[in-house]
């Protein structure tokens, strides 16, 4: 692994570099800042469990992922995805301005006291991700986090902050709240209870606490049995600071 630079508006220790000519993104677990309510030293396995789920959803959320040593120590290694700066899927408009193609999620004011609206797309691909965010718990679904490509798929990185047994949930996802599942997404849902019970399960196990193994679980059924996308329910923060 060659490093080229550091992603300095990351949180934790994030870089840039390529294995073979491949470019990756390199999370060293030294570089791992102390969070007050997540195990120190276990977000890179996080970030694998993230993939793992991911892959057998068959949805291509997470780009793939390993743990392996780096020139910091062991990490989380990924494939880097180019986004497209021309699209947003994500947004701040200002308030009144938002069309029939977006779903609001709130409003407030920007930094000058303007009043605007966040808003996301509504797509296929980005609510595959809001889906696959109730699963894993991701407390930290910012608009920077979703990676738009130019053929329309969606990525989401930055998964350090999933899997903890407690509900957890903070995204600017909100849009399809209340709304119900479509087929793809129960048949995803399905295929993942199955595979936690037998081989995703044992994987996971080996990442994560039993505890939070089989709270993915519970989420999973209890997401299949409501039939809808869940909402904010007012115990803990729903948006990610900053949302940006």
């Amino acid at each position: 692994m060659t490093l080229h630079g550091r992603l300095m508006s990351a949180s934790n220790a994030t870089f840039v570099g390529d294995v073979d000519g491949v470019r990756v993104v390199y999370k060293p677990v030294s570089g791992e800042r102390p969070l007050w309510d997540f195990p120190d030293g276990t977000l890179a396995e996080r970030e694998l469990a993230s993939f793992l789920v991911s892959d057998v959803l068959g949805w291509d959320v997470v780009p793939p992922t390993v743990l392996r040593e780096g020139p910091h120590g062991p990490g989380m290694v990924q494939l880097w995805r180019e986004p497209d700066p021309d699209q947003h899927p994500v947004d701040l408009v200002p308030a009144g301005e938002v069309g029939d193609d977006v779903c609001h999620v709130l409003n407030g004011l920007d930094a000058r006291d303007r009043p605007v609206t966040l808003v996301h797309e509504r797509s296929a691909a980005l609510r595959r991700i809001a889906v696959f965010d109730v699963v894993v718990n991701n407390a930290d679904r910012k608009g920077g986090h979703v990676l738009p490509m130019r053929d329309g798929h969606r990525y989401g990185v930055d998964h350090g902050l999933t899997f903890h047994t407690e509900p957890k949930l903070r995204t600017v996802l909100w849009g399809w709240a209340g709304e119900a599942l479509v087929a793809p997404e129960v048949t995803g849902l399905e295929a993942l209870i199955h595979a936690l019970h037998g081989d995703l399960g044992r994987r996971l196990g080996e990442l994560l606490t039993r505890v939070e193994v089989a709270a993915t679980l519970s989420r999973c059924e209890e997401l299949l049995a409501a039939g809808t996308l869940p909402g904010p329910d007012g115990r803990w923060p729903a948006i990610p600071w900053p949302p940006f």
